[in-house]
């Protein structure tokens, strides 16, 4: 079967855009050959910074004919309505269509019309201009001279040609002309801008991937990333040293070269007195190069390693050269903002009352920043208020919340404070990403406690399901304030996650807070805290994807907890000692009972059935309700006790006794008897049945 070759070359795309571009071109036309009638037995996408390639196997050379029945009027209806069935089918006389009968409506016209087949060239070509011109780029431009016409095609950049050849691998490819804007598709493509200008000529994808990598382009932008890796591990080792691995940036670099040629730089060692995230981010963002470090060591070496996309004859010295002037300049900048940042401000003078708001030192250098953005007014969210205002929230939230956590109130006091100072610093200015990570290094700097130091890190976390939750007890409580914080003040403005849209990145604090009480075992009564019973339902939400990405079953989940539920602690316990529970083999005949006995009883209730209040011992008649009365008594009072006491295995426990007395009650009791004070003191003891199976957790919502 034939295959098709696409590619769309063009000037160079945003490498951030690469990957999904070519996953969004190879959808687009898969789904309209096929949506045409065509199928494919495979498709594969690749991309570099100047071409998206689509090589599609197994390609139908047509589509099959295609059969389909019109219904008509009947045979006795009006001729206005038989002349409107016959335009609508397409033919020109009735001797065209055939009679059908039907035992109750009788005879009626139907139509059999064949709609044959088309070729794949033709379906390609009539595709594939729409597909190009509405291409979904998240920006895209005009160029050349049709810009200026209405309707001129856009694209991310100016595209340059456009290659689209076709057919099997035991006769010659022929193109599928198409023409877009005035690009014409052909068989011509071109390798490496620099090292390879001239035209190549294709046929197919597999001389078209050797013709390209002869003209020093690596197509697949996995083997593009292997190379780099792989050269760039081995000249690190090659000069004593490791690299610093960095999934984001090696994307990143992969998307701006064709020809990748690995080299290594340095810079001056003075600089590494600067904190190696700035280093690293310096050189990261400004250059896209990576850092190095002597193997096992925390802090950086001076040698980084850059990647081309040119084979320099001079074996990339003077590329070397070059990166390397930019990195001193950028890295002579960040030890600037490093070293402004330790010294003080010159308005100091204008922080006093911000100073005197919060207890801070302006003879600090992070308690100045602190200040700085009070004084400054610095806005957090138009409708909760300036970031000042919200550090006085959190102070406060936080000194009730080191009661729950067992934190020293002072430190706590002092971290929250500091937490926001860096983000007036020059450094986060410049690279915000490091936020919390230089409070951290600044606190230290003037001789804060290591644990407040160690708070400012760490209260941003966890900042995602594989990130960490923090690690003492000043910063648990600063990070579970700043969160709850943000949750309480969203709620209250009503600016709540809807659908897939989250632009406060509520669901992850949530979720964070989650983590941290059940990670940390901190029982906290989150209504006492949030107030609002919408927003603990928001809790149960995300409780409940945590729990089941732990693996627990969603209806477990459902049986313990209810709606007031906001100790989650002891809701994710209780899921647990369940689980547990119900998988064996006297939670499984518990269940059975108990179920049992909801169930009946639910029947009557809403019959409207008199159910007693309580249990009359005098009323029990035979010895078997009388067994099931002494043993619920006994497992409620045994399993309230152990929850009470937190210990809901041992609840578990207490009630499984009640197993054998439920299977004897329902082999030996009738519970509608036709005494009405009978019945109705057996309804009330299956009501005890269900209140100490109750203690902890909802039986009947158990599927099983």
């Amino acid at each position: 079967m034939p295959d098709l070759l696409l590619e769309l070359r063009s000037e160079e795309i945003p490498a951030r855009m690469q990957r999904k571009a070519a996953g969004d071109l190879k959808k687009l036309v898969t789904d309209a050959l096929v949506e045409a009638g065509l199928t494919y037995e495979g498709a594969r996408e690749y991309w570099t910074p100047r071409r998206l390639t689509l090589d599609i196997r197994g390609l139908n050379a047509r589509s099959s004919d295609v059969r389909e029945e019109i219904k008509g009027p009947a045979t006795s209806a009006p001729e206005q309505a038989i002349q409107g069935f016959l335009r609508k089918a397409g033919l020109g006389s009735v001797s065209e269509a055939h009679v059908h009968s039907d035992p109750k409506k009788g005879d009626f016209y139907v139509a059999h019309i064949v709609k044959p087949g088309r070729t794949a060239d033709e379906i390609i070509a009539e595709v594939m201009p729409g597909i190009i011109r509405n291409f979904p780029w998240p920006k895209s431009m005009r160029s050349g001279a049709a810009s200026a016409k209405p309707g001129a095609m856009r694209w991310v950049r100016p595209l340059q040609s456009i290659v689209c050849t076709f057919g099997s691998e035991t006769e010659e490819t022929r193109v599928v002309p198409f023409e877009v804007d005035g690009l014409t598709a052909g068989n011509v493509t071109y390798g490496h801008r620099f090292h390879a200008p001239e035209a190549i000529t294709v046929r197919r994808f597999e001389d078209y991937v050797a013709n390209l990598e002869k003209a020093k382009v690596v197509l697949d932008a996995e083997r593009r990333k292997q190379i780099i890796a792989t050269d760039a591990n081995n000249i690190a080792f090659a000069n004593g040293l490791e690299l610093v691995e960095d999934e984001g940036l090696l994307e990143e670099v992969s998307g701006l070269v064709e020809w990748p040629q690995v080299l290594m730089g340095t810079f001056d060692e003075e600089f590494l007195a600067i904190p190696s995230e700035i280093i690293r981010l310096t050189i990261k963002t400004n250059q896209k190069c990576f850092v190095t470090r002597t193997p096992g060591a925390d802090t950086l070496s001076n040698h980084f390693i850059l990647i081309s996309n040119i084979e320099a004859k001079d074996g990339g010295k003077e590329i070397v050269h070059g990166n390397g002037k930019v990195v001193r300049a950028r890295l002579s900048d960040a030890k600037h903002f490093w070293l402004r940042d330790q010294h003080d401000l010159p308005d100091l003078d204008t922080l006093k009352a911000s100073a005197e708001k919060f207890g801070l030192d302006l003879k600090k250098p992070l308690d100045q920043r602190m200040a700085k953005l009070d004084a400054l007014n610095v806005t957090f969210h138009a409708k909760l208020g300036t970031q000042g205002e919200r550090v006085s929230r959190i102070r406060t939230l936080a000194a009730e919340l080191a009661k729950v956590t067992g934190a020293d109130t002072a430190l706590v006091d002092r971290a929250v404070v500091l937490a926001k100072a860096d983000l007036r610093t020059e450094a986060v200015g410049e690279f915000p990403e490091l936020q919390g990570i230089m409070g951290r290094k600044y606190a230290l700097l003037q001789g804060e406690d290591a644990a407040v130091a160690e708070a400012i890190e760490d209260h941003y976390k966890p900042q995602g399901p594989s990130d960490r939750v923090p690690g003492g007890k000043v910063g648990l409580t600063v990070a579970l304030a700043d969160k709850l914080d943000t949750l309480i003040g969203f709620w209250a403005i009503d600016e709540k996650p809807t659908g897939s849209k989250d632009p406060y990145a509520l669901r992850r604090a949530a979720l964070g807070v989650i983590r941290m009480l059940l990670e940390k075992n901190i029982r906290l009564p989150l209504l006492s805290v949030v107030k609002d019973p919408d927003l603990l339902a928001f809790f149960h939400d995300r409780l409940k994807v945590y729990l089941r990405d732990m693996g627990a079953r969603h209806d477990l989940i459902d049986a313990v907890l209810t709606p007031e539920a906001d100790d989650l602690l002891m809701v994710a316990r209780r899921v647990e000692a369940l689980t547990a529970f119900i998988t064996s083999e006297d939670g499984q005949n518990l269940l059975a009972g108990t179920k049992r006995a909801t169930q009946l009883l639910a029947a009557e209730e809403k019959k409207g059935t008199v159910v007693e209040g309580a249990v009359s011992a005098d009323l029990l008649k035979l010895d078997a309700e009388k067994a099931l009365h002494a043993a619920v008594e006994t497992a409620s009072k045994d399993a309230a006790a152990a929850v009470a006491g937190e210990d809901f295995r041992s609840a578990m426990e207490a009630l499984s006794m009640l197993r054998a007395p439920v299977d004897q009650f329902f082999n030996d009791v009738l519970v509608n008897d036709e005494d009405p004070a009978i019945r109705a003191n057996r309804l009330a003891l299956l009501s005890a049945i269900r209140a100490a199976t109750g203690t902890v957790a909802d039986f009947s919502r158990i599927t099983g």
